[in-house]
């Protein structure tokens, strides 16, 4: 999905996203949520690094972003308006703009982040989808995650591909081709982490045949504070079919809560620690919410139904400005209604899931990454992983 075909969507109505985490330094592993760095006079600038552009006649706002950028060893140019900013636009490292800001300069990049105040509510997510920003930053609480993510942005390793996968409608296979996906690009011989991001979904680790498996489970993130270590996140997690998880347990108890703020430190170290990071999204609103604004891409799964195509079309009003394509569930032969389904949806075709017999016992046995073995299945993850990588012959994704 282009930046263009998402700006008028509408953006969740809560500013809960996992934006608005702690994100210091990795030494800080008990920093306060929203707390920057101190900045020192005589804080090193990378000297050939590129200026940070915001945008925005909010005299407050500019205070706070300059704060934070300083923390995070950046330059920052301001400007009052889009005409003042279009000169610069294009060769800044960054673009931020303020939540008074309602247009973009014409053929200009999308913005990378929308700074915004807390007390501006639903506005500043209707607005983000708006002008089809690429991350919506709600201050004072996401302060320490945007000095983060400055200061991450101009590294030259800018960590693995988060995927998204949702159903278009309840059933529709999202958990199945999320697992088989990131079955077969371990077998790629790729870094994955395949996590499960609805707590209400029974726990993924049972599909997987590995509720035994030794390794921590969100519950046990729940109290996780600051920026979270790579190297100590892979090597806390669980592994089954050659890759990570990290699942909701699969038990009757009502599960630990974990908030936004967890989820972005989880999600940022993950990104930093694998190559590809597979995220089982989901359709409820809270995971949507939570979970969506930090995926790079989104595939949405949907049987080959037009019920179905409806619900999924609905969907994508939910889904923020991410580039987003649609994955077709049927029996062989759909291929040639796939592509109707897709322009109905109005998302690009990436790929047809096989309909294989006994998926759904399978998956209630522990055995769906048995099922992923076939070649049919090798075949449709192999192509969409290749999609991905911008290579039909499905090589490292990275």
């Amino acid at each position: 999905m282009s930046r263009q075909h998402a700006r008028n969507r509408r953006l969740p109505s809560e500013p809960d996203s996992a934006l608005v985490d702690a994100a210091a330094p990795d030494t800080a592993l008990t920093a306060p949520p929203g707390r920057v760095p101190a900045y020192e006079p005589g804080t090193w600038l990378p000297a050939d690094g590129g200026d940070i552009l915001l945008v925005t006649g909010f005299e407050f706002l500019r205070g706070e972003v300059e704060r934070i950028v300083a923390a995070a060893g950046g330059r920052l140019r301001v400007v009052d308006d889009v005409a003042e900013a279009a000169p610069f636009w294009d060769s800044a490292a960054d673009v931020l703009v303020g939540s008074d800001v309602r247009e973009l300069p014409p053929r200009r990049r999308a913005p990378a982040v929308l700074v915004g105040l807390s007390g501006e509510g639903d506005t500043l997510w209707h607005l983000g989808a708006a002008l089809g920003a690429q991350r919506v930053a709600v201050l004072p609480d996401a302060a320490a995650w945007l000095a983060e993510y400055l200061s991450r942005s101009r590294s030259p390793e800018a960590g693995g591909l988060v995927l998204g996968v949702t159903g278009g409608c309840g059933g529709a296979g999202a958990t199945t081709a999320a697992a088989w996906l990131a079955q077969a690009a371990a077998e790629l011989g790729v870094r994955v982490l395949l996590v499960d991001a609805d707590p209400w979904g029974g726990g993924l680790e049972l599909a997987l045949a590995a509720e035994e498996s030794p390794g921590l489970r969100w519950p046990d993130l729940a109290d996780a504070s600051g920026s979270i270590d790579p190297q100590q996140l892979a090597d806390a997690l669980p592994v089954a079919g050659g890759f990570s998880f990290l699942s909701w347990p699969g038990t009757r108890e009502r599960p630990a809560p974990v908030d936004p703020v967890t989820v972005g430190g989880v999600l940022d170290a993950a990104r930093r620690g694998y190559e590809v990071v597979i995220v089982d999204i989901g359709r409820s609103a809270e995971p949507l919410r939570t979970f969506a604004w930090d995926c790079d891409r989104l595939l949405v799964v949907v049987p080959a139904q037009l019920k179905a195509a409806v619900a999924a079309a609905r969907l994508l009003q939910e889904l923020p400005p991410v580039e987003s394509a649609l994955v077709i569930r049927g029996k062989a032969g759909v291929a040639l209604d796939a592509a109707l389904v897709a322009e109905s949806v109005g998302l690009p075709l990436h790929g047809v899931m096989p309909e294989v017999r006994g998926t759904a016992s399978a998956t209630e046995l522990g055995r769906l990454l048995d099922q992923g073995k076939r070649k049919t299945v090798r075949r449709f993850a192999s192509s969409v992983l290749g999609l991905l990588a911008g290579d039909p012959q499905a090589g490292d994704l990275r």
